[in-house]
């Protein structure tokens, strides 16, 4: 186990996925029979990265439960009533994961969110960030070492998205000479698996989003990207939903590292 932590942000609501969200935060939307947070924390903990710390705001107390109550869901038990409630598993299932669980408010911006659990990182010098929604193939071993090497406060993951739209190429006459359905587009976007130096905290504001910090790094120089040419897909919609659902029950999962 690598003793750096990771803070993952699950407080916001996702109001773009309401045909899920309504009932339960967007970090607990399942694909397969777990939630994407899950396979977002099987992802840093094979690389060896299993302290987290969890941004709760939007119905919280759904994801603290489900953590709370994960050993049964996740073994065969047996419940002896008499013997005041005890139970014994049959398996053992149970992921090896330290998780601390910090309810950082319904509204609070992710700056805020961040500055929030400062005291919960016990002074490290040096910490992971991401977002509760997007799955990579991202070997995390490999972004430290580069943020590392770069010495710079910061290090985000960047990634090409996908077009949404059909892209088209005219000739001056207007004859249609190429079209791609949803191409790669050849722009970074920010994809989050981020790298921070405790001195992020002289640049945060309670008032701030995550990417406005980001954006006062850009302009000192003090941050840099880490090129991700593989797999990535956000969970924004509920076609994004539907989409990584296929692609899980398809067996080939890119972002299955484990």
């Amino acid at each position: 186990m690598l003793y750096i932590k990771t803070v993952i942000f699950c407080g916001g609501r996702g109001t773009r996925l309401m045909e899920q969200t309504e009932y339960i935060p967007k970090p607990m939307v399942k694909i397969g029979d777990k939630p994407i947070l899950w396979h977002i924390m099987k992802i840093y903990a094979y690389y060896g990265f299993k302290e987290f710390i969890l941004c709760l705001g939007y119905k919280g107390n759904i994801i603290k439960e489900y953590f709370l109550n994960c050993e049964w869901f996740s073994n065969n038990f047996t419940l002896d009533l008499k013997s005041r409630n005890r139970w014994v598993t049959h398996g053992n299932n149970t992921e090896d994961w330290k998780i601390t669980f910090v309810d950082t408010g319904l509204e609070t911006l992710t700056g805020g969110r961040l500055d929030m659990v400062k005291k919960y990182l016990d002074g490290e010098e040096r910490f992971l960030v991401t977002y509760g929604d997007g799955l990579a193939n991202i070997n995390i071993k490999k972004l430290l070492e580069f943020h590392k090497k770069q010495s710079k406060i910061g290090t985000i993951t960047g990634s090409h998205p996908s077009s949404k739209y059909g892209m088209i190429q005219i000739t001056p006459s207007n004859v249609i000479i190429s079209f791609q359905q949803k191409p790669r587009l050849s722009d970074y976007i920010n994809v989050g698996f981020m790298v921070f130096e405790k001195e992020i905290f002289d640049y945060n504001h309670k008032d701030k989003m995550i990417e406005d910090i980001i954006a006062e790094l850009v302009k000192s120089g003090k941050i840099s990207m880490f090129p991700h040419e593989d797999f990535f897909y956000s969970m924004d919609t509920q076609k994004d939903y539907e989409e990584l659902n296929k692609i899980w029950e398809s067996g080939n999962i890119p972002w299955k590292v484990w």
